[in-house]
């Protein structure tokens, strides 16, 4: 656990000042068909202050955490901001005040855990698919462990302690069509806590492992969609990714004042009155959400950002200056992922809420469209307009899921999209293996129910 030597600076502060203490550890084993090709395990921290002064922030970072590389960052980084306020001259007053108390670990402290569980549950794994699964051309199996610990004291805000674990393993399934081309699926098991809590019995994830089978042999005699604008039905998990890539985005305040869609948008219909999305700080539907913030790197204490409510788009994501730039309060999303990192404004655990409706009702009101389930790549931009490509889907044919779909794409204008939605299911799926990049990796989670709207498919 970080020895406080940051406290001691508190008292000095003169300016607005945040002083971050981290280290990142992380663990990785890879197998490629029952194969070792990586087994890796580092810890990269080190100690970084931002102080702000009339309009400008100077920061500095060390690798080395001691006394002396602590004095010597807050005075680089407050001679840094004297520097940017003498040659920039913004001339604005100091950042609003948000004042908080003292929050200690909400997750308890851990070391990293033994290299040997990772190979140990990556070859249980993979014996359990080479078992399962017969007709595999390749398999890839990843054990993964990011732990993130921060020590934070601001001038003016909550100092915290922080811990964060977060325990992964991803199956990727290959197998070879008829006609030699390769199909491939993705799964990701876990999400926060301890490995060894998480995989101590593999086992338990043979359900998943069979069902990933299952829809890798299906797709493999799977054909290819109708192209054009089709009734979908949007799983959890692609209308969780939607969520978060082309329209969380938009309405981060920093991407907002760069000119995004989401900026002209305030208070008016972005979404049909069913829609309703909240990027939640630390607790959502009574339970810990998956990657939990209380505090953010500015010391501002989390709150849950209401984002679209009743299909109005209500609010954006701040950190301090952007808060101040529109005239309210920041409720906590500035974060920053390794400790030479500035915070910037990200996205915490961003979901559409769920509806009313059963998915099973929603699919069976689709005489002729697609079951949209697995999205593996894309890209969205501050439009608004989004392309993915789908890696798992299925069509629909008089209310029944048919015939398995190759890979496809979705295309649109993320507003213009859910203007369309029309059922919304009644569950809620986390989703929380990946990492968001936006100038810095960060982990975060996104989710939500099932949807049913219009959406633009790609053929061959």
């Amino acid at each position: 656990m970080l020895q406080d030597l940051l406290s001691i600076h508190k008292p000095n502060f003169k300016d607005y000042t945040e002083l971050r203490a981290q280290v990142n550890t992380s663990q990785q084993v890879t197998l490629l068909t029952g194969n070792m090709t990586a087994n890796n395990q580092s810890a990269t921290g080190g100690v970084a202050a931002r102080v702000y002064k009339g309009g400008t922030f100077g920061f500095a970072s060390a690798a080395a955490y001691n006394a002396d590389s602590v004095a010597n960052v807050v005075k680089a980084a407050t001679d840094n901001a004297v520097f940017m306020d003498t040659h920039v001259k913004k001339g604005l007053e100091p950042l609003p005040s948000y004042p908080g108390n003292r929050v200690d670990l909400q997750t308890p402290h851990f070391g990293a855990v033994d290299q040997l569980l990772l190979i140990d549950a990556a070859k249980q794994l993979d014996e359990l698919v080479q078992k399962q699964c017969p007709n595999l051309s390749s398999r890839t199996i990843v054990s993964n462990v990011l732990n993130m610990e921060k020590l934070l004291v601001v001038s003016d805000g909550a100092d915290m302690r922080f811990f964060q674990p977060r325990a992964m393993m991803y199956l990727i399934m290959t197998a070879e069509t008829k006609d030699g081309d390769q199909v491939e699926l993705f799964k990701a098991l876990g999400g926060f806590g301890r490995f060894d809590e998480q995989f101590g019995d593999v086992s338990k994830y043979l359900d998943e492992v069979n069902a990933l089978y299952e829809h890798l042999m299906a797709k493999r005699e799977g054909i290819f969609a109708d192209p054009g604008m089709k009734k979908c039905v949007l799983h959890p998990d692609l209308a969780g990714m939607l969520a978060h890539e082309a329209i969380g985005h938009t309405v981060e305040a920093d991407l907002v004042l760069g000119g995004s869609v989401a900026g002209p948008n305030l208070n008016k219909q972005v979404a049909s009155e069913i829609v309703n999305m909240t990027d939640f700080a630390h607790t959502a539907f009574g339970e810990t959400c998956p990657l939990p913030v209380y505090v953010d790197d500015e010391g501002v204490t989390a709150e849950d950002a209401v984002l679209i409510e009743n299909g109005i788009l209500k609010g954006y994501m701040h950190n301090r200056d952007s808060a101040r730039q529109f005239g309210v309060k920041p409720q906590g999303n500035a974060r920053a992922f390794a400790f030479n990192d500035e915070p910037l404004i990200r996205m915490r655990n961003t979901v559409i809420l769920p509806g009313k409706d059963k998915l099973e009702d929603m699919i069976a009101s689709v005489d002729d469209g697609y079951y949209l389930i697995k999205t593996g790549n894309g890209q969205a931009d501050a439009t608004g307009e989004f392309m993915f490509g789908v890696d798992l889907s299925y069509e629909i044919k008089g209310g029944k899921i048919g015939k398995a779909i190759r890979e496809t794409t979705i295309s649109g204008v993320a507003f213009d999209m859910l203007k369309t939605v029309d059922m919304i299911s009644d569950d809620m799926v986390w989703e929380v293996s990946g990492f968001c990049g936006k100038k810095q990796p960060m982990t975060c989670s996104m989710g939500g129910p099932a949807l049913r709207c219009d959406m633009t498919i790609g053929g061959r």
